[in-house]
């Protein structure tokens, strides 16, 4: 399969959805006040992330052929509430931007669809960007705030082949990708006839809460203040979104630009290196400008003792690579990689206390957008294994790239079967129309592969932004 697939044929369809509703936990919960971790309420998390899971009909599942998914599924998230209450909150703020979940037991938001379409409509490649997404994962009215609002809000759309679309946002402050799995799972156990999850959740976000007094003891280059004085955040009006996928024979051809005693580098690493390159490449900044990729890295296993199982919070951190555009387009891809390699390397237990304390002492701060790419890795967050009793998702992951506080920047690395069943890793990618033909051009030029040698003629135009 070409690795570069132009977003879903024009496909349209209706989706009829009922009013939405509130969904409480099924029984009485506490009502307290839970104060979020320092690294939860930095303002680079302050949105919602939209997820999206799409079933089969399947005639061997543990459900009957009359099993409505909305009735099955809306009952198994007031059970998982129970145990998960503080999603039926609502966010407070309190004094120097600290926000708190006000545990009202109000509950999440959802919305009952059908849409008159099946899932042969979509095409045998279920990939980022969806068509119609907005129908599929409707920005309910007075739904959408950071604070006051519901935390999650879930659409369940019925498909006329029988099978459906759980789609989801949360507030990315309450969890991270490995959180929010572990709750999306749990409501698929509770659907599945469970009394309660096999993993029950734990708060403790007081792990990750700065020191007293707070001391920044690491460098974080991913929270400099960088003005943007050449416009070069990424203008939202004409926005081209498309999906890049990289299986066997892809990431085999990229791996001839490795050097010898960088061989034993990670997929990620070698994606994270050439989308980076291809990426500055096409968006033409000055030559001397500085430029940064932010690897997302779960921090969870670094801790020790390590954070404790079922701890939903978010914990993971944005180390930065750093470089001029110039460097990173003149130097062959080896370059690129030792960066992305010894950013990842950066994040220990004292470098996520030390992000904390910078939290309270600078007020929070967004991390750094300005010439940057941030990369999200969800191969292995299991967003396709949960399983509501219609069996495992078709796709589950990310329901589109380029989302965040400031649109445009993020990618996420997507487990992807291809039609020829192969396994790979889909990417959404999201840039402005003339630098999206660049992107695709140099990124070919790679696959398709002359001298790995040769890969340093790279001019570097005045912007055209």
């Amino acid at each position: 399969m070409h690795p570069i697939k132009e977003s879903s044929s024009g496909l349209v369809f209706t989706v009829r959805r009922q009013k939405a509703e509130l969904i409480p936990p099924a029984k009485p919960t506490p009502s307290e006040t839970k104060f979020l971790s320092d690294i939860d309420d930095q303002e680079g998390l302050r949105f919602q992330i939209p997820v999206i899971n799409f079933y089969r009909k399947d005639s061997n599942c543990s459900m009957g052929a009359h099993d409505d998914p909305v009735k099955v599924i809306k009952k198994a998230i007031a059970e998982t509430l129970v145990f998960y209450y503080p999603f039926a909150g609502r966010l407070r703020e309190g004094n120097g931007r600290k926000l708190m979940v006000d545990c009202t037991g109000e509950g999440v938001m959802f919305v009952e669809a059908d849409a008159d379409v099946t899932l042969e409509d979509f095409g045998n490649e279920l990939q980022p960007p969806f068509p119609c997404l907005e129908e599929l994962l409707y920005d309910v009215p007075g739904s959408v705030g950071v604070l006051n609002s519901p935390l999650i809000l879930i659409q369940v759309t019925r498909l006329r082949c029988g099978g459906f679309i759980f789609a989801l946002k949360l507030n990315h402050t309450m969890s991270d990708a490995a959180g929010l799995v572990q709750f999306m799972t749990a409501i698929g156990e509770m659907a599945r006839g469970a009394s309660e999850p096999s993993t029950l959740p734990v708060w403790c976000r007081e792990l990750l809460k700065a020191r007293n007094p707070p001391r920044v003891t690491c460098t974080h280059r991913e929270y400099d203040e960088v003005p943007d004085t050449k416009g070069t955040i990424i203008p939202l009006d004409d926005m081209v979104h498309k999906s890049f996928f990289f299986g066997p024979s892809e990431v085999s051809a990229l791996r001839r630009f490795v050097p010898p005693h960088l061989r034993k580098c990670s997929t990620f690493e070698l994606l994270t290196s050439v989308l980076w390159r291809c990426r500055t490449i096409s968006l033409k900044p000055d030559p001397e400008e500085e430029v940064r990729v932010l690897c997302i890295v779960n921090a969870r296993s670094r801790f020790n003792p390590p954070l404790p199982n079922g701890f939903y919070g978010n914990a993971f951190a944005f180390p930065v690579a750093v470089t001029t555009a110039e460097k990173l387009c003149k130097n062959p891809l080896g370059y690129a990689l030792e960066l992305v390699k010894k950013a990842k390397s950066d994040v220990t237990e004292e470098y996520m206390k030390s992000v904390a304390d910078l939290m309270v002492m600078k007020g929070r701060p967004h991390f750094t957008v300005v010439r940057t790419y941030l990369v999200s890795d969800v191969t292995r967050a299991g967003f396709g294994e949960v399983d509501f009793g219609w069996g495992k998702a078709v796709y589950g992951g990310p329901a589109k790239g380029g989302v965040g506080a400031i649109p445009g920047v993020a990618s996420f690395y997507i487990p992807f079967r291809n039609k020829n069943g192969e396994n790979g890793i889909v990417v959404p990618v999201c840039l402005p129309a003339f630098a999206m033909e660049i992107f695709v051009k140099e990124l070919d030029s790679m696959l398709k592969g002359g001298d790995p040698l040769v890969n340093t003629n790279y001019a570097i135009i005045k912007p055209a932004l």
